[in-house]
């Protein structure tokens, strides 16, 4: 190593006292490639002069150098080749070996003997005890046959025989009598016919001979590969594996449990624990199921709250890692585990996003299930409630949903927003209502509807009674428009339910509605960044059938929205991540409830709106031509071509006393069931109506009566005028 002579005082032979002596940097440094070895040699021994400034001298002075391995290294490496090579080959012979003993032995049934006597699984180690008999008398049943099969062969064999003899007979007296030749030409020729089959035969032997060691090594080698692992002395230790498994089974599992830091499991792998398996692991749409019997003293709640834990261990995230414990199987721990990272990146596209049309009555298609299914979002017979910190995508879930209902020309949709929200405007067009914002006059207005919706329910049972039908189907609907479905989307309910003076109101009106309205073709969609008891009325979830719930703070919210208990069992929200500044999260994921057989997990499509990307005016447009057409079909049947008076219906539904504006809608809509106008009308609009026409609606006790005594006096100024 060249050191240049600057950098410090010393007095080192061949530099001039005094001289400097500065430490090399990078670029005087000639990398190699391989130091085989050096050492530090204090140079005592030298004469040394008088220094100006002493300090100690070291030498660094290299002893050799190598670009290549040495021999020895090379030899190390191919004599581990070689040894790897005849240990897979002895595993190969020794698998050949084992497999062939299990086939004499029924080892297969052995083995599921000894799985079925270490997990406790008496009824299946009954069962394959009866296996294993019914196997073993069969097998002595075949051997009984095996001297009448051989007797069998040599018939056939001798029959074979004697009937080639009596052919070339019959065809050595042909050629003889035909004089086509000699009468022994035919046996010649069958002579040489045999000999060189014998010589085949020989040829193929002998390479065989010589071949069958080459082919029993390779044959060796190819099965050790597939059969065994090499023993860790033969890998070098970047090879190995060190690292937890990735697939989790039965093997996995346990040992993640082990690693718990739950008392009563840790006491009973001690104690010599063996888990009963009641569903070996096995492929579960894009992850991975198992179920084990957990010990006494261990339920499936303490696992639950170790569900961090136990997906590190088993190499997860923990929205990748679902235990539950199924209601016909208590004490039984049900554990799903998704593929590394299938639970990210972007779902598939919407399937109506460019083309297709939809029916109420039979859901529109809302989310994706973990297994990568379509799920189909109910509306007939079904209401939503949905739950989740901002960012979580609980918008996006409604908003997919609100598309699919109006690609639907007959549902009327009105969307109420208590919060100063853009999220439902581009829909704007194709919706009956949408009004946002965080006052009074919004909730009032939602308080109308819902109060006009329950007036309504009386109309559409009659309606129904006068068509002998128990609910409404698509048939009644689209005949009769006083059975029109109807979606009432309620964003930001708390401030609905948590009114000071409608709160208790809402929710009595709502509960009410939904209890009766399931055959009536109603549809009600409650969303709150906030569950609780207040925001979302216990008794109104106990009345809902569809729950979704996004990213969620904490446990109490948790089951606010899923219901009581859904945490401890494993239903839980918790530890899905919103959208954040450092990435997107879990955004577009939610437990849900309701939305299948079981709840699960799902992911709803995305339909993007904004960046420069708009997916979602396209199929309003689209919407908006599917009503027009209804209404032309509608007109070209004789319909729709009513012209109705509002201002004289009003004074016809109206008797003598006042009467609150938002129940007129019914009253009118009950007068005039085909006039299309009035099915979608709130009281709110109808009151800005009144008020053009110069009727004047007062708001005593927030309720808004109209005196009919104003209408006619409208009415008569009407006339008047004329």
């Amino acid at each position: 190593m060249n050191v240049p002579d600057t950098g410090r005082l010393t007095d080192l032979p061949g530099v001039e006292p005094g001289g400097e002596l500065a430490m090399p940097t990078d670029d005087d440094i000639e990398p190699v490639e391989e130091i085989v070895d050096a050492e530090l040699v204090e140079e005592d021994d030298q004469p040394v002069q008088t220094p100006v400034r002493r300090s100690r001298d070291i030498t660094v002075r290299v002893v050799g150098r190598l670009a290549h391995a040495p021999r020895s290294e090379q030899a190390r490496r191919a004599g581990r080749g070689v040894t790897g090579a005849a240990v897979t080959v002895l595993q190969g012979w020794h698998s050949w070996l084992v497999r062939a003993w299990d086939g004499l032995t029924l080892g297969v049934y052995r083995q599921q003997i000894r799985i079925a006597q270490a997990t406790g699984d008496a009824e299946a180690l009954a069962a394959w005890m009866d296996r294993r008999q019914h196997a073993a008398d069969r097998r002595h049943a075949k051997l009984m046959e095996l001297p009448l099969l051989v007797v069998g062969l040599a018939k056939a064999t001798a029959f074979i025989v004697a009937g080639v003899i009596v052919l070339l007979l019959v065809v050595s007296i042909l050629v003889a009598g035909t004089g086509a030749g000699e009468f022994g030409d035919v046996w010649a020729w069958a002579a040489g016919v045999v000999r060189w089959l014998i010589s085949a035969l020989h040829l193929a032997w002998s390479v065989l001979v010589v071949a069958l060691p080459a082919l029993l090594l390779l044959a060796g080698w190819r099965e050790g590969r597939r059969r065994a692992e090499p023993p860790r002395w033969l890998v070098k230790p970047q090879e190995q594996s060190e690292g937890r498994q990735v697939v989790p089974d039965e093997g996995a599992i346990l040992e993640a449990l082990r690693n718990l830091p739950i008392a009563p499991l840790n006491k009973a792998f001690k104690a010599g624990w063996r888990a009963r398996v009641v569903l070996p692991t096995q492929r579960d749409g894009k992850g991975y199921r198992t179920q084990l019997q957990l010990p006494p003293g261990v339920t499936v709640e303490m696992i639950t709250q170790k569900k961090k834990v136990l997906a590190h261990n088993l190499v997860r995230h923990a929205v990748e890692v679902w235990p539950t414990e199924p209601k016909t199987q208590p004490g039984i721990l049900d554990l799903w585990v998704a593929d590394q990272g299938s639970l990210s990146g972007p779902v598939p596209a919407w399937p109506l996003l460019t083309e297709g049309t939809t029916d109420y009555f039979k859901g529109v298609p809302l989310t994706i299930d973990i297994r990568g299914d379509v799920v189909f979002g109910r509306l007939f017979e079904a209401n939503y409630a949905v739950a989740g910190m901002m960012g979580s995508g609980k918008s996006t879930l409604i908003i997919t949903l609100l598309l699919g209902a109006m690609l639907d020309p007959l549902v009327v949709i009105d969307t109420f927003v208590l919060a100063t929200n853009a999220d439902y405007d581009p829909m704007r067009p194709r919706l009956a209502t949408l009004l946002a914002g965080p006052g009074d006059d919004v909730v009032a207005a939602c308080m109308d509807t819902l109060r006009d919706i329950h007036a309504d329910l009386t109309i559409r049972g009659q309606a129904l009674q006068e068509h002998g039908e128990r609910a409404v189907n698509r048939n009644l609907a689209e005949k009769d428009e006083r059975l029109r479905p109807r979606i009432v989307v309620v964003d930001e309910c708390q401030g609905l339910f948590m009114h000071p003076l409608l709160g208790e109101e809402a929710a009595d009106l709502a509960v009410k509605t939904i209890s009766v309205a399931r055959k009536y073709a109603v549809t009600f969609v409650w969303a709150t960044p906030e569950p609780s008891s207040t925001s979302l009325p216990r008794r109104l979830m106990a009345v809902t059938s569809n729950k979704a719930c996004f990213a969620i703070g904490d446990q109490r919210s948790n089951d606010a929205i899923l219901g009581t208990g859904s945490y401890k069992a494993g239903i839980s929200a918790v530890d899905l991540e919103p959208k954040t500044a450092e990435g997107p999260g879990d955004i577009g994921t939610c437990m849900a409830r309701g939305f299948q057989s079981k709840p699960g997990l799902l992911r709803s499509y995305y339909i993007a709106k904004g960046s420069g990307v708009d997916e979602v005016t396209p199929v309003v447009e689209r919407a908006l031509k599917l009503q027009d057409g209804l209404s032309s079909a509608r007109r070209a049947l004789g319909g729709g071509l009513q012209v109705r008076d509002l201002l004289a219906d009003v004074d016809t539904v109206m008797g003598v006393d006042p009467v609150p504006v938002a129940d007129l809608p019914a009253l009118l809509a009950r007068l005039a069931p085909s006039w299309l106008p009035y099915r979608s009308l709130t009281g709110k609009e109808l009151r800005a109506q009144l008020s053009e026409m110069g009727v004047k609606v007062p708001s005593t006790g927030n309720r808004w009566p109209v005196s009919p005594q104003s209408v006619r006096e409208a009415l008569a100024r009407r006339e008047r005028d004329e």
